[in-house]
């Protein structure tokens, strides 16, 4: 009887202990997957968006104003006359912009920006691409993985798409040209601004 009574003090006991040590122990931290971002999908698309809209808006700054009318091409005059200006690349990208992401979002173009890809001064240029890239951030921001799925109607009868197909096409866009760019800066012996070292 007392063997038995031992025991269950003992076991008692082990409970109790183990009881305060479940008490003491903090809470499982909460698993990493739990950090993502609401919008994982717009999310990481959005990452490469804004790095193209990086190379592009600082490419726009660092080339001279002088340079804006320059085009590199080793052939006759009349065999390139369809090759754009630095500064005819600045301003379709921004018309694009305007163009891609109004079709994405159902916003209108501003008024005082529909001539934009016909503007040939840098100042003049650059802020309308500063305008255009505002305005796909907007189109971005106003995203989401549910609302992304939205059908879309694109220009030059290029068909139906989605709300953030047309987002993600647009920044393709933007990539081909600035593709564009990286040639004309390393015609005029520049480094383009994505492989310029980290500040």
């Amino acid at each position: 009887m007392r063997k038995l009574s031992i025991a269950v003090t003992l076991a008692a006991v082990a409970a109790v202990s183990v009881g305060a040590q479940q008490s003491q122990t903090p809470a499982p931290t909460k698993p990493a997957s739990s950090m993502a971002p609401a919008n994982p999908i717009t999310h990481s698309m959005n990452g490469y968006y804004g790095a193209v809209k990086g190379w592009v808006t600082m490419a726009a700054e660092q080339m001279p104003a002088t340079d804006y009318a320059f085009k590199p091409a080793t052939m006759p005059a009349s065999d390139h006359k369809d090759i754009r200006t630095f500064g005819e690349i600045v301003g379709h990208v921004a018309f694009a912009n305007f163009l891609f992401c109004g079709i994405a979002s159902g916003m209108k173009t501003p008024a005082d920006m529909t001539g934009v890809d016909k503007w040939t001064a840098k100042a003049d240029l650059q802020k309308g691409l500063a305008a255009s890239f505002e305005f796909c951030d907007k189109a971005w921001a106003a995203t989401t993985d549910r609302n992304g799925a939205t059908a879309t109607q694109l220009p030059e009868g290029m068909g139906t798409s989605t709300r953030l197909a047309t987002l993600a096409l647009n920044t393709s866009h933007d990539a081909e040209h600035y593709g564009n760019i990286v040639t004309y800066f390393r015609a005029k012996g520049m480094v383009p601004p994505s492989s310029q070292p980290g500040k």
